[in-house]
């Protein structure tokens, strides 16, 4: 199987490479810049809006896995909006050209403000630019595998706990605060409920997803149950014998934060034992 992976220099995109690579897949990994990017993949940095024809470029690929995204942790940026049609016109060459599955990441911010537990049929009303165009590269895509005969993957990604600094989630920043020697971290009341996932576990369950065709449609990348943000804020910051202490209450909770939600990993079990029993 050969696999090329967009993205792939990027806080999340390095993880699943090398989760690729170690399960022996063929890697075709591309972005703007390869310095986080494993040297045992075959690596070509590149602008991927201006490649004519990119499955031919990337040596006609099995299956395709779209990571690559801009401002991922701004959800107002302005650039989701523009970008969109270009992430859709790359992908669409991908498929008329021949290639066989795409897997795609997505997010939860395409839901919405919703409370519960989130499974595919869950229905979407994001609240952010970021969502609106996640949610919308997931219906295009949809419609085009469906026209084209082409297995479709949705990988749907929620919150993800890593202890390194480059990246933009609340857990990066503490990194980068306790790296500083700061003792005191600005925070909301935390009193939100999401669902949180290790990163090492992240990239395990989005290449064990692309890794098999069984199981497509939308996949919760997920741990299938809600914790609150303060209990794990804190519990991260033990783990990791940070001396830091939270300011909580310094910030708002964005308004379009759910008060709980989570996702069903009903499907991320299934690839999960299936996997367990062909090992």
């Amino acid at each position: 199987m050969r696999i090329l992976v967009t993205g792939a220099n990027g806080y999340l995109g390095k993880g699943v490479v090398k989760q690729l690579l170690d399960d022996g897949v063929e890697v075709v990994a591309t972005d703007f810049k390869d310095n986080l990017i494993d040297n045992r993949a075959e690596i070509k940095c590149a602008d991927l809006f201006s490649i004519d024809d990119p499955y031919e470029y990337f040596g006609k690929p099995d299956v395709v896995l779209h990571m690559a995204w801009r401002d991922g942790f701004v959800h107002k940026s302005v650039n989701h909006i523009n970008e969109l049609p270009k992430h859709y016109e790359f992908l669409c060459k991908i498929i008329d050209a021949g290639c066989k599955r795409v897997a795609c990441m997505g997010s939860m911010h395409e839901i919405g403000f919703y409370e519960g537990s989130i499974n595919e049929t869950t229905p979407c009303n994001p609240q952010s630019l970021y969502g609106i165009s996640k949610n919308a590269l997931r219906e295009l895509l949809e419609l085009k595998c469906k026209d084209n005969k082409t297995a479709f993957q949705w990988l749907r990604g929620f919150y993800i706990v890593g202890n390194t600094e480059d990246g933009s989630s609340i857990f990066s920043k503490i990194v980068q605060t306790a790296h500083k020697g700061q003792k005191e971290f600005p925070f909301t009341m935390g009193l939100n409920q999401f669902d949180f996932l290790d990163y090492d576990v992240f990239c395990k369950y989005v290449a064990d997803s692309v890794e098999q065709s069984a199981i497509n449609g939308v996949i919760n990348i997920c741990s299938g149950r809600p914790e609150k943000l303060a209990d794990r804020v804190e519990r991260f910051i033990k783990e990791n014998r940070y001396e830091i202490e939270l300011d909580y209450g310094k910030f708002p909770d964005r308004p379009y934060d759910s008060k709980a939600i989570w996702g069903d990993d009903f499907k991320i079990r299934m690839i999960e034992k299936t996997k367990e029993l062909e090992n």
